[in-house]
């Protein structure tokens, strides 16, 4: 299993707030939304911020489950129960 972030962020900025939270995954800079317009994390390419999702892509590249929340501390939660 690999987990990793996406944000509207630069990869500098990216970076920085990975070290400051003590992250141990890659986060991934999405600036100019194309993957957040794909998998419907923002409906248009001036977005200020991205839906909280999470999901799951199977061994096949296709997504298997996904997950919004209002709560990023219940991400990591649902993402448990769901695998469970």
């Amino acid at each position: 299993m690999q987990i990793l972030g996406v944000s509207f962020d630069s990869p500098k900025a990216n970076r920085a707030f990975a070290e400051k939270n003590g992250f141990e995954f890659p986060l991934l800079s999405d600036e100019n939304r194309e993957l957040a317009l794909a998998y419907g994390a923002c409906a248009q390419d001036d977005a200020k911020f991205p839906a909280r999702l999470t999901f799951v892509i199977g061994p096949e590249g296709l997504v298997e489950h996904s997950i919004e929340t209002k709560d990023p501390a219940g991400q990591a939660q649902a993402l448990l129960d769901l695998l469970d």
